[in-house]
């Protein structure tokens, strides 16, 4: 057990310190609160494409650790529905982006939830997440 998983409390803590795919890549949580996270990642030289830029998988996959920590600020376990991002510059090797999520409303057990990335002052994409919350013991599929 890491000692993220020893020390995590809240219910986005614990989501996080159990994302094995998020932390593997360097993501790190920076600070969170109701509907709200901000996560830290650093471009390696494994994330960028034949066009020496940032690949936008990674990109989505960094928007989507933002959303799930924001929208699973609330407790229950809460998993994305659909969502979409738009690039809106590149990221280079070695460039530390942040990406804020912020919830922009929730309605019974679905949610919408902003985020955007970004190098410095400038905005690299902007993703938006519709979350839905869902039985935790049904999130496996049985065989």
């Amino acid at each position: 057990m890491t000692q993220a998983m020893n020390t995590a409390s809240g219910p986005t803590e614990k989501m996080f310190a159990a994302d094995e795919a998020s932390r593997a890549l360097g993501i790190e949580l920076v600070e969170h609160g109701e509907g709200t996270a901000v996560l830290r990642m650093t471009v390696t030289p494994a994330m960028v494409n034949g066009h020496g830029i940032a690949h936008g998988g990674y990109l989505f996959l960094f928007a989507d650790s933002a959303f799930a920590c924001a929208c699973n600020s609330h407790g229950p376990v809460t998993v994305a529905a659909a969502a979409d991002i738009d690039f809106v510059a590149p990221a280079h090797e070695g460039d530390v982006l942040v990406a804020t999520a912020r919830e922009r409303t929730r309605f019974g057990r679905s949610g919408i939830y902003d985020v955007r990335v970004e190098r410095g002052d400038q905005v690299i994409a902007e993703f938006r997440g519709r979350s839905r919350s869902i039985n935790s013991t049904k999130t496996k599929e049985s065989p």
